[in-house]
């Protein structure tokens, strides 16, 4: 069976890296690695950690590519890629650009997509924007979906998704963060090397959503300020999107504090050894949901809804907003309540138990058996 599976971010990268590694090592499988190059330099740190090398490199990243760009280039790119090898399925990954397109030109080409990450949904098309319809319109172009959780296969069904196309795998993210947080590691970034993580709790940050840009960041980064202020044992370290918006209003508002580090992205290796050395994650990014709780680390989520309720029901997230107060009050209460620190940290993770791509290459081994 030849499997092309395509991507094109750094999470998405991640997430897929151990699923196209057990591949590779399958002899029933031809794997054939495609990357867009939606993100280009934070792709690469990801396929040098894991080993992988691009069969084809599509290589859109343009400066300041649009949504409508990047669509109609991995389009035209894939269909090239698509014609000269002819897979007989198409791996995409959760919610990107690259995603969709990269369906949308397999369908065009009448191959079959298999979803990885299937079945996350928020029901606000505009929120998280553009991922949101990104995942519907992927859902509707694929023929096997492959949901992490209950409720991600539940989301499917009331869609008309058929029952026999969706299996529930974990998600393949658990499998990346434990791969990689096995692996001894010292940090070489100067700013982390001098953090004292045995007497300071340090809180992560990652915050560079577009539906965030604006008031809502305001809000965000002046909370954080303020737990900085009131909380003289902790340190915020906040590795800062390379968008420039991001980065202007990061600076603006959390620059010059003595206990706030505004440092460049991190690779993924020494990001999973922060999010093991933090007391806790503040973020608006899907992945550390699922992420953090593997390490026994609270987040708190500055975004108005989330794909990932499944975390909310566990009790290993909680949804703050994007109110300053909001976010301020909760931050205050895991750093002053011991009882509720401990209550999100020894609570347990719903994504899975790191074994969600040896599930998803049975999935198409079955599928090859039965062609």
């Amino acid at each position: 069976m030849k499997v092309m599976s395509v991507f094109g971010t750094r999470p998405e990268a991640i997430k897929m890296a151990p699923l196209v590694k057990k591949l590779n090592g399958d002899p029933d499988f031809e794997s054939v690695l495609c990357v867009t190059a939606q993100h280009r330099e934070m792709l690469d740190q990801v396929l040098s950690l894991f080993e992988l090398t691009p069969d084809y490199d599509l290589n859109i990243m343009k400066p300041n590519q649009t949504l409508s760009m990047i669509t109609a280039n991995v389009l035209r790119g894939m269909e090239e890629v698509l014609v000269k090898e002819r897979p007989d399925i198409v791996l995409v990954h959760g919610d990107t650009s690259t995603t969709f397109s990269s369906a949308l030109a397999a369908f065009y080409q009448q191959i079959p997509v298999g979803h990885v990450e299937a079945g996350l949904r928020t029901y606000d098309m505009y929120s998280p924007f553009p991922e949101e319809m990104n995942r519907v319109l992927t859902s509707h172009l694929s023929a096997v979906h492959f949901a992490p959780t209950e409720r991600n296969r539940q989301n499917l069904l009331r869609e008309g998704v058929d029952i026999s196309k969706i299996v529930i795998t974990g998600n393949t993210v658990i499998d990346a963060l434990l791969e990689v947080a096995g692996k001894p590691y010292a940090f070489t970034d100067d700013t982390l090397r001098k953090i004292d993580f045995e007497n300071r709790r340090v809180i992560t940050v990652t915050c560079h959503r577009r539906e965030n840009l604006g008031e809502y960041m305001e809000h965000i980064f002046s909370a954080i300020r303020d737990i900085a202020e009131d909380f003289k044992d902790v340190e915020v370290i906040y590795p800062v999107h390379l968008n420039p918006k991001v980065r202007e209003e990061a600076n603006r508002i959390l620059g010059g504090h003595e206990r706030i580090h505004l440092i460049d992205p991190l690779q993924y290796q020494p990001f999973v050894n922060l999010m093991a050395k933090s007391y806790f994650i503040i973020t608006d990014s899907g992945g550390m949901q699922e992420e953090a709780p593997s390490l026994g680390k609270p987040v708190l989520v500055v975004r108005k809804e989330t794909e990932r309720p499944e975390a909310l029901e566990a009790g290993t997230v909680k949804l703050v907003g994007v109110d300053r107060d909001n976010i301020y009050n909760t931050a205050a209460e895991l750093l002053s309540d011991k009882d509720a620190y401990a209550g999100m940290s020894e609570a347990s993770n719903p994504y899975g138990d790191g074994r969600a791509s040896e599930r998803i290459v049975e999935t198409l081994r079955n599928l090859s058996k039965n062609k």
